[in-house]
């Protein structure tokens, strides 16, 4: 059975920023009748549930890669280290499970695939792929935004 990687809130892991879940009933049809793998890139790079909201300062999760970029909190923190990591362990996770393809939550700073939050936490959203989606998307791998987000 072919696998496919899911950010870990989609399938109902209370592991967002804000310690909630993002459960969507369209998820089942992404998803079809292949294995999902979920997986947090931002717990999974070390950072707490519940955590201060990040966003992409400087460009999108390409320029992050290329060091061009940086993630902050809404409190001027640096947590870059820790997303490039959880970045890494999805890409391996996804490798050991065989995922070709994977569906990822909308606008987030990790996960975020067409379009992510601009940086200035106030809400605009810009063009762009979160950090996990563009390693991913580097390697191959088809990211999706999840539908009904």
């Amino acid at each position: 059975m072919d696998s496919i990687l899911v950010s870990a809130c989609l399938r109902g892991v209370p592991c967002r920023y804000d310690g909630r879940d993002k459960a969507v009933p369209e998820l089942a049809e992404a998803i079809g009748d292949r294995r999902a793998l979920p997986f947090c890139p931002e717990v999974a790079g070390g950072l707490a549930t519940p955590r201060r909201p990040a966003e992409i300062v400087g460009g999108d999760g390409h320029d992050v890669l290329d060091g061009t970029a940086r993630v902050v909190t809404d409190t001027g923190e640096d947590v870059t280290a820790e997303f490039v990591e959880g970045a890494r362990r999805a890409l391996a996770a996804a490798q050991r499970g065989g995922c070709t393809e994977a569906v990822l939550m909308p606008r987030s700073p990790s996960c975020g695939r067409g379009e992510i939050h601009d940086g200035t936490f106030d809400g605009t959203l810009r063009p762009g792929d979160g950090i996990t989606a563009a390693l991913l998307e580097r390697h191959g791998i088809t990211v999706t935004a999840a539908p009904g987000v």
